[in-house]
């Protein structure tokens, strides 16, 4: 490992790591589509699948989104290198992208869906994979608008 990168892939371990964990949890605690309150009508905590994209869409894709998320994967690789030490931000950024790929990945090879379980009831149930990865391309596009 490259020292340069040292942010970006203990970033990704370190969402990797609390993404596997949590669904985890989830799956030995709760019975798939169960619900419980943690702020009642606010957050609960929902054990759902998807085989689709973010916030549900696209359902059924899941071989798709594997192939994406291998081109994902491939592309940040490829772009690490162009990433100037100095850069932490965007370092962190690209560390947030790998990971929640990665952990998002694991899920649709290893149980065919992902396993989402935040739910906000006004949102989309979703993960911490997909939080890293939605925080890390909105941190990338304010970095690439700053330009």
């Amino acid at each position: 490992m490259n020292k340069k990168n040292t942010l970006v892939f203990s970033t990704a371990l370190l969402i990797v790591i609390l993404d596997q964990f949590t669904k985890f949890l989830v799956k030995q605690n709760f019975q798939l589509n169960q619900s419980i309150p943690i702020i009642k009508n606010i957050l609960h905590l929902t054990y759902i699948t998807n085989t689709g994209s973010a916030f549900g869409l696209f359902k059924g894709l899941n071989w798709f989104f594997v192939f994406f998320s291998v081109i994902v994967i491939i592309a940040i690789f490829y772009y690490l290198k162009k990433i100037v030490k100095s850069r932490k931000l965007l370092q962190f950024a690209a560390g947030l992208l790998l990971g929640g790929t990665i952990g998002n990945l694991i899920d649709r090879v290893a149980y065919g869906a992902v396993i989402d379980f935040i739910d906000f009831r006004i949102w989309p149930v979703f993960n911490i994979a997909d939080s890293a990865v939605t925080i890390g391309v909105i941190i990338l596009i304010v970095l690439l608008w700053k330009k």
